[in-house]
């Protein structure tokens, strides 16, 4: 018997729920294991198909859900084992757009009710992006709803076909909010002094080192700012595929940066740094950018995606791809101490309207219930 709602009355078995995640970025791996904690609480049976170095990584099965290892590719294999995942599920919730696709390969034949959360979106160019939109259009057109995390993927997945689109912002999980430094005093010069930033101002990006993240920008606008004195030093947290070009780029260009790979402190990171950048061409809810408000820390942002809703004015915004418009904001805030303390305040008030993760898990479980609930006959 299908449930009448997530708490299932006495008799009636728990809504059983798939989440299913492809390989995932930091945000929307985050998102699921938040989301799987949050059913789990209210009695939904979860299971998460996600790769074995996902769980590793997040821990779903740690939140009191199942794992099972589907892995980042839409082969026969990894089809055939998400179908046997999703053969006694209520509903199924696929992660962005591969493992969205894959879902909906696997659910072919059944009514297994499909909901889809776009988290970003397609950044290739030539074959690749046409194929990628094909994607798109087969999942949103098979989707029961399709939830997207900024406006502007919302409005994407109407253009593109979808029944159902409707805005879901994410909440920041726990686990990526900044945390209280047992000695913040000592903390921030042991960092700085890691880093090699002291007595001088430190800037830290955090983000994978593909092309869409505006590193190549960010490059050009350190040597705008090498003449300062003292000449601030960026910091660039994370790893991918332009690290060789990037660091022959530093290196040959002798710029005030450095690339220290990926991290796990974050929130210490940004505890010692006196700006956060986000230099992307595109972002639906930036982590760091959430990070860097929660963490009072002022923020310089492309002005892309859903990143002018996010911030709101608790931001400087420049456009995408102009590093004289980069480069001049940060030298301004870095001589302006109180447009920076602006910004913090302003940064606390607009954080303190982005939605908790009780609410996102709110928000999602009523579009469950809508789904799997029975309809009165007419």
């Amino acid at each position: 018997m299908s449930p009448l709602s997530s708490n299932a009355p006495h008799g009636q078995s728990p809504l059983r729920t798939v989440q299913v995640l492809g390989g995932g970025n930091a945000g929307s791996s985050a998102h699921v294991r938040s989301l799987a904690e949050g059913l789990v609480a209210r009695g939904v049976r979860v299971t998460v198909c996600a790769p074995l170095e996902a769980d590793r990584a997040y821990d779903f099965t740690g939140t009191g859900a199942d794992h099972v290892h589907v892995p980042r590719s839409s082969d026969p294999v990894s089809v055939a084992a998400l179908r046997t995942a999703c053969a006694n599920a209520d509903l199924v919730h696929a992660h962005g757009l591969h493992a969205s696709f894959r879902t909906v390969l696997a659910l072919g034949g059944r009514t297994t009710p499909l909901v889809v959360t776009w988290h970003n979106r397609a950044q290739a160019e030539g074959p690749r992006g046409h194929l990628l939109r094909m994607l798109e259009r087969r999942v949103v057109r098979t989707a029961a709803v399709v939830l997207g995390t900024s406006p502007d993927l919302v409005d994407r997945a109407r253009r593109t076909g979808a029944r159902d689109a409707r805005l879901a912002a994410v909440g920041l999980p726990g686990q990526r909010r900044p945390v209280e430094l047992d000695d913040p005093d000592r903390t921030r010069p042991k960092v700085r002094a890691e880093l090699g930033s002291i007595g001088r101002p430190l800037l830290i990006a955090v983000g994978s080192l593909d092309r869409h993240r505006g590193y190549d920008v960010l490059l050009d606008a350190a040597r705008r700012w090498r003449d300062l004195d003292p000449v601030p030093l960026v910091v660039i947290a994370g790893e991918g595929p332009l690290r060789p070009f990037l660091q022959r780029r530093i290196e040959d260009e002798e710029l005030p940066v450095r690339l220290i790979g990926r991290r796990e402190d974050v929130p210490e990171l940004l505890a010692a740094a006196d700006l956060a950048l986000v230099t992307s061409s595109w972002e639906s809810r930036s982590v760091l950018a959430q990070e860097a408000l929660h963490a009072r820390v002022p923020l310089v942002s492309t002005a892309v995606g859903g990143v002018p809703d996010l911030v709101g004015d608790a931001a400087e915004l420049v456009p995408y791809g102009d590093p004289a418009a980069l480069a001049d904001a940060v030298v301004r805030l870095l001589a302006d101490p109180e447009r920076c303390a602006v910004l913090r305040e302003r940064g606390l008030r607009q954080a303190a309207t982005w939605p908790t993760e009780d609410e996102t898990v709110a928000q999602v479980l009523s579009v469950y219930d809508e789904l799997t609930q029975p309809r009165p006959l007419a």
